[in-house]
């Protein structure tokens, strides 16, 4: 069978560890049999980001923007553990943090759902998606160690001269302290990406915060959405029959687990990181989330929630063949697909990635799957490791292809 061509590369992004050995495996077994695969390749492994001093991360953003879709492994986002561990010049901030900076973009991810993998909370019907906002806050933030007492104070000093000060802490002994920031311009891009994602989901939507405590920075980002909403979304929503609201973020909490589902909960950035995987260990796995970074301008990069998997990295160099869930990969290399379809107007390049997730969920539904996975039915699966998995979903997305 003649192979789909592609008329723009998209922007692929490698990775780290057990992560870098399945995207390896997923585009030779899944994508280049079928896709003559066009891509503008990056190395985002934590060795050449060190030996690039991060430019390489940089420069893949940049890429983003050039040609509007990318593709990104998991990566090692470096501290004084890893940076011994892999013998490196710096450590770095968080590749995704980067990425999320230049694209000014909100990470949308919402699991991936099977019909025999059912979620810890008996009353999710529909899926929950998270939309986190992917700039500043403590991703962004400055601290340090204090060992003495002594003042700690923000201090604003304004272009011209002026200067505000206000007491963070009179210290009475050592302690640590952290400074964190936000743009009013970067909040306005979350909501309208939040807003805009919901409308094209038909999804209503619910921001949390905590701005009875935090009653400036929470509040801004508060006040900032209702804005946006009322201004520029209100009769859209009212069109497709769907709401916006405000809540705590700890009665947020209360009224996801008790709901049905089928909503998307905005989040701050930290706030989102956290609950999205709240969210994908209850719907199944953490292997069982798509992500996808949105920018205010339509560009767009996929990959995985997860991380890059160490402890099967480490028994995989040991000689063994784990069974690390490569579910959230597939749909990564899915997603990016047939979003370059929709924009280069492939059809058949969009069928062939709604094809492949098929074949990921046809292999799960019919009892093949992952360790991860395979814990969680009371009637037993049978448990593969990676390299026989991702042998089945070729087998079935073969045949989806000869039809």
């Amino acid at each position: 069978m003649e192979k789909i061509g592609m008329k723009t590369p998209l922007v692929e992004m490698d990775g780290d560890e057990m992560t870098r050995v399945l995207w390896e495996l997923v585009k030779k077994n899944l994508i280049l049999p079928f896709v003559d695969l066009k891509t503008e390749y990056y190395d985002l492994c934590v060795q050449n980001r060190d030996a690039t001093c991060d430019a390489v991360t940089v420069e893949a953003a940049r890429a983003i923007l050039r040609h509007r879709v990318g593709v990104k492994c998991a990566t090692i986002t470096t501290n004084a553990e890893r940076k011994k561990e892999y013998g490196l010049k710096s450590i770095f901030p968080s590749p995704n943090a980067t990425i999320r900076g230049i694209l000014d973009g909100t990470v949308f991810r919402k699991p991936i759902t099977a019909r025999n993998i059912k979620p810890s909370v008996i009353t999710w019907e529909r899926p929950i998606v998270i939309g986190r906002h992917a700039y500043g806050d403590i991703y962004r933030n400055a601290e340090m160690s204090v060992d003495a007492p002594g003042k700690v104070e923000l201090v604003y000093t304004g272009n011209d001269g002026s200067e505000r000060r206000v007491l963070v802490a009179d210290m009475k002994e050592g302690g640590v302290v952290q400074g964190v920031h936000n743009y009013d311009a970067s909040i306005r891009s979350f909501a309208r990406s939040c807003f805009r994602y919901a409308l094209d989901e038909a999804l209503p939507v619910m921001f949390a915060a905590k701005d009875t405590i935090s009653q400036v920075y929470d509040a801004r980002f508060r006040d900032i959405f209702s804005h946006v909403y009322e201004t520029e979304y209100k009769a859209e929503f009212a069109e497709k029959k769907i709401d916006y609201m405000y809540a705590l973020i700890d009665d947020a909490v209360a009224r996801v687990v008790k709901s049905a589902g089928g909503f998307l909960w905005a989040c701050k950035n930290y706030d989102g990181d956290v609950m999205s995987d709240m969210i994908a260990s209850a719907t199944g796995s953490l292997a069982m989330m798509t992500s996808v970074l949105l920018s205010p301008d339509g560009c767009y990069e996929y990959e995985a929630a997860h991380g890059t998997v160490r402890k099967h990295y480490c028994r995989y160099r040991n000689g063994e063949k784990p069974g690390t869930n490569p579910i959230a990969l597939i749909f990564a290399w899915a997603g990016a697909l047939e979003k370059r379809a929709e924009l280069d107007g492939i059809p058949e390049l969009a069928e062939f990635a709604r094809q492949l997730q098929a074949a990921a969920l046809q292999t799960i539904e019919g009892g093949l799957m992952t360790g991860d996975l395979a814990a969680l039915l009371p009637s037993g699966a049978t448990p593969l490791n990676s390299w026989d998995f991702i042998d089945e979903v070729a087998l079935r997305l073969a045949r989806f292809r000869q039809v």
